[in-house]
């Protein structure tokens, strides 16, 4: 540990050093605006709401190529992989993808288990990216159902300032220790165009295409030639590997008061398993051979949006958005003769998962002719049909495929009340209606205190919903060794947070630049779901509202700069409380606190602009009560205090542009003290059992290099 925060110092010091005088890109500019949870678009020191922003610049600079990878440096947020499906959601506050909104442009994304949630960020590309807006707490009233931890609205770019501009851009990386330009099973590939066409003053054309290439990292496996006579199961790869394609097309028109984009977005994506388990196949004449029964899975989405600002008559404000989405997943078995490499047999592609949405929210604001209070009244409405085919174990359902369809609907209503130049107000309602759930009601108040230029308070209070998911409503699986059923019958979980953020900000022009944040949140889940033991002779499974989830949050921040070099560091310690329930027993409600710490710090040269940029994270030991594995079905439950165990994380860029910035080279490291698997006796037994194995995190150091090249 102490080597690792020496190494961090000395980095640090460097950049201190070589400190010169020119305004950094790395730096918010002063009129950065935001959008999430405004009434229209506004300077982020005057939204009512604490927002971060990751902007397009320090994206950049962390070399990253997925929104998992750039959230994976906020606090709080812990992206969780899953290293055989390749998927990656985003964890707020505790809670997993299901309880944080994710948005593209304020459109809730598709995924198999609904709007908004349990997104696989891995499959959201950064190369179009033109910033990442962060609210924490319960959003509710703005966004509606599932937004119980957060919301994170992802602002794509849609115009640019150049008549015509192209970038193209590379990167090559190692997986951890493998990399081969042209062998099948090493490293990274990436490659992005990305186009723009600035028609006439009103008229703006955008167009984008990136390729993923990861070659899977095999860790303590062999990879997909590997076989042996003893069949020791080490065939085949700890991350999957996965061959990801993406494409975005947006036209978007702008004049006097009114303003629209119409966008598409493309995802395929492809992902080979390869199976552990080898068998011996006999040719005849003595002759043998060694197969395996192997499996792809492909998935294809497509996001059509439609938004428009415009006025209606002379003064209403009106914000519209409209999406028609759909995703769907198919799996295709074969058979592999691994000695000699070729397809012995291949099935046809199955459908297994579906899902179609169609999405659309409006909001009227500026009724009142008044700069001290404004009204807004907004309507949110989605339909979304899923299909889960049979073949998926959490569906076997005898054979039976499974179809259905949720409306939702929703009022919304807030005001926003300007006492003066220093205090603002902003309570806020909705009213949520569906064809399968119960009415759902939604309460916000937000207060903004701001005793001069510099300094801000904020207290905000929110609550939301989050609907139970598919799999917690319609899993079936009955065999001789499971019997675990969903529960058409679960209410929504209700969430409440409440926050209290205080900025400071000293802007003078020729001096060092400082900020410095603290803020404290409380969040509260009632009638969590969770998986329950409803009979241990037989051992029976299935989804009750039996669990409450309380989380406190506590957190500081600062950044510094001035001309080329800034530095940025954050502090947090959160505690987790929470019930869990099997049978007559329960779990202790203590509350468990860990530490998490980031720092960053980007430096560049002021006659060759060559940029060197750091980010640092840590994050402590987690303690969680799980349920003790049971050696018999009729053993009385007990709950341990498992562990998560602490880890480091820092990665290293410098990047040099050439030919009057057309040409840019990037070079860097990622994950530097080789992280991989981190020990984890909460999770690793299966669902409400301890266990004291690992959880595979990261895939270890890996090294990339980069090259843009603007036209």
């Amino acid at each position: 540990m102490n080597r690792k925060v020496l190494s961090v110092g000395l980095l640090s010091a460097v950049f201190w050093i070589k400190a010169q005088n020119k305004d950094s890109l790395q730096f918010s500019k002063i009129d950065e605006v935001v959008i999430t949870g405004q009434y229209k678009q506004q300077s982020i020191n005057k939204s009512i709401y604490k927002v971060e922003v990751i902007d397009a610049q320090q994206i950049k600079n962390m070399a990253a190529t997925t929104a998992s990878e750039v959230l994976s440096q906020n606090l709080n947020i812990l992206i969780e992989p899953n290293s055989g499906s390749g998927d990656s959601n985003a964890k707020i506050m505790g809670l997993g993808g299901a309880y944080t909104k994710v948005l593209i442009d304020n459109i809730p994304v598709v995924s198999d288990q609904g709007m908004g949630n349990q997104v696989d960020l891995s499959k959201i590309n950064v190369n179009n990216i033109e910033r990442i807006e962060i609210v924490k707490g319960a959003m509710g009233v703005e966004y509606g159902n599932n937004a119980v931890a957060g919301v994170i609205n992802i602002i794509t770019k849609k115009n640019y300032s150049k008549k015509v501009s192209a970038l193209v851009s590379l990167q090559e990386e190692t997986v951890g220790k493998d990399y081969d330009w042209y062998k099948k099973g090493n490293g990274r590939h990436i490659q992005n165009l990305n186009l723009g066409f600035r028609i006439s003053e009103n008229w703006s054309l955008t167009a984008d295409v990136n390729r993923n290439d990861f070659q899977g990292y095999k860790g303590e496996l062999e990879g997909y030639k590997y076989f042996s006579d003893n069949n020791d199961k080490k065939r085949g790869y700890n991350w999957l590997p996965k061959d990801q394609i993406t494409a975005n097309a947006a036209v978007r028109y702008s004049k006097n008061n009114t303003s629209f984009f119409l966008k598409s977005n493309f995802l395929n994506e492809n992902i080979n398993f390869y199976n552990r388990v080898i068998e011996d196949l006999p040719l005849g004449n003595g002759n043998r051979t060694y197969i395996a029964n192997d499996r792809n899975y492909f998935t294809t989405r497509w996001i059509h949006q439609f938004n428009i600002q415009t006025k209606i008559g002379s003064r209403i404000n009106y914000l519209g958005d409209f999406s028609y989405q759909s995703q769907e997943r198919k799996s295709q078995d074969f058979v592999y003769d691994i000695p000699n490499r070729k397809t012995l047999s291949e099935e046809d592609k199955k459908l297994f998962y579906e899902s179609k949405v169609f999405y659309s929210r409006g909001m009227f604001s500026n009724f009142l002719d008044n700069e001290k209070i404004d009204f807004q009244l907004g309507y949110e409405l989605d339909r979304t049909s899923g299909f889960a085919g049979s073949e998926t174990f959490a569906f076997n359902n005898n054979g039976i495929n499974i179809n259905r369809s949720i409306f939702n609907y929703a009022n919304f209503l807030s005001a926003e009340w300007k006492v003066n130049n220093q205090i603002s107000f902003r309570p806020g309602v909705r009213l949520a209606l569906s064809d399968k759930f119960d009415s759902q009601y939604n309460y916000s108040f937000t207060a903004r205190f701001n005793p001069s230029e510099k300094s801000d308070f904020r207290a905000v209070f929110g609550s939301s919903n989050r609907f139970p998911v598919y799999d917690e409503l319609y899993t079936f699986v009955v065999d001789n060794n499971h019997d675990i059923r969903g529960n058409e019958n679960l209410k929504p979980e209700t969430g409440y947070s409440l926050g209290l953020f205080y900025d400071f900000s000293n802007s003078k022009t020729h001096a060092w630049r400082t900020n410095i944040s603290i803020s404290a949140m409380y969040l509260d889940v009632k009638g969590r779901i969770e998986s329950v033991i409803i009979s241990n002779s037989p051992l029976k499974y299935t989804f009750l509202n039996v669990n409450n989830y309380n989380s406190l949050l506590f957190g500081g921040g600062f950044s510094v700069r001035k001309d080329q070099l800034s530095f940025n560091g954050e502090v947090s310690v959160m505690g987790i409380s929470q019930s869990l329930t099997t049978g007559n027993m329960n779990s202790p409600e203590n509350y468990n606190f860990y530490t998490e710490a980031n720092f960053s710090a980007n430096y560049t040269l002021p006659k060759v602009k060559t940029l060197f940029a750091l980010y640092y994270k840590y994050t402590g030991v987690q303690k969680q009560f799980t349920q003790k594995a049971l050696e018999n079905p009729g053993q009385t439950p007990e709950y341990v205090l498992g562990e998560i165990g602490a880890f480091n994380m820092m990665n290293f860029t410098v990047s040099q542009p050439f030919f009057n910035n057309h040409l840019e080279v990037s070079l860097g490291v990622k994950n530097i003290f080789d992280v991989s698997d981190v020990r984890n006796t909460v999770i690793s037994g299966g669902a409400h059992n301890s266990g004291t194995g690992s959880q595979n995190l990261f895939y270890g150091r890996s090294y990339f290099a980069r090259l843009n090249y603007q036209f």
